[in-house]
């Protein structure tokens, strides 16, 4: 059974069972932890939500929008998400997780889409994120990306809806990632990098939905790399 790293947050649960649903093992990963002990017998990584990221990590200066800056956080995973690489451990990124894999990689951040991008939709729905009406915008995904060849049996047309809390977003991406979706608006809904079989990050909260199981071939394709990887870090 793969042990996958999940990264600690607020709001845990959703993420474990997501994954316990399809079989993974899971460890959480707090910031207290020294990155060898948090990888040692760790089969794969996954980064998940909670709140801004520092923009000194980026070459930004403060947004008035900044809130929920943990600079523990910050700086403990954007250290794990370089040393993940080193070892070719499989990434499945999630909200907060998606930017910080692409300020981890090079890239940089939107701070505040309302307030920076003219005619952008709403992007942070404050509703419960398990239920139908939650679904606020659809993703135009690019085909041949790993993200389609996960979500096929679900794709309509190239495009899937999806739930959506978040103020920021992925702005320019890091060397080497290609955006394999994108809202309606064209902010940046996932990234991957098409050099290594599985480092995928995405925006909204697939994880909301394991009861029912819309985005269920994302964590068993995420889990079915971390089974199969050649370089763990046992």
């Amino acid at each position: 059974m793969a042990v996958i790293g999940i990264t600690a947050c607020r709001k845990l649960e959703d993420y474990r069972q997501a994954l316990l649903h399809v079989g993974g093992e899971v460890r959480i990963l707090d910031p207290s932890m020294a990155l060898d002990d948090a990888l040692e017998g760790t089969d794969g990584v996954m980064l998940t939500g909670g709140g801004d990221i520092a923009p000194e990590h980026y070459g930004g200066a403060p947004h008035e929008s900044l809130t929920d800056v943990e600079p523990e956080r910050d700086a403990f995973e954007l250290a794990l998400v370089k040393e993940a690489r080193k070892r070719h451990l499989p990434i499945l990124a999630i909200c907060r997780g998606i930017q910080v894999l692409n300020v981890a990689c090079g890239g940089n951040l939107i701070q505040d889409i309302a307030s920076e991008q003219t005619g952008s939709l709403e992007h942070n729905l404050k509703v419960p994120p398990n239920q139908p009406f939650s679904r606020a915008h659809e993703v135009w995904v690019e085909k041949d990306s790993l993200l389609a060849s996960l979500l096929r049996e679900r794709l309509e047309s190239d495009s899937i809806d999806v739930n959506s809390r978040h103020h920021q977003a992925v702005k320019d991406v890091a060397p080497g990632f290609k955006v394999t979706a994108t809202a309606p608006d064209g902010m940046v809904e996932a990234i991957e990098d098409p050099a290594v079989p599985f480092c995928l990050g995405v925006q909204w909260h697939p994880e909301n939905f394991w009861r029912t199981g819309e985005f269920r071939p994302l964590f068993e394709g995420f889990l079915n790399a971390a089974q199969t990887s050649d370089a763990r870090a046992r």
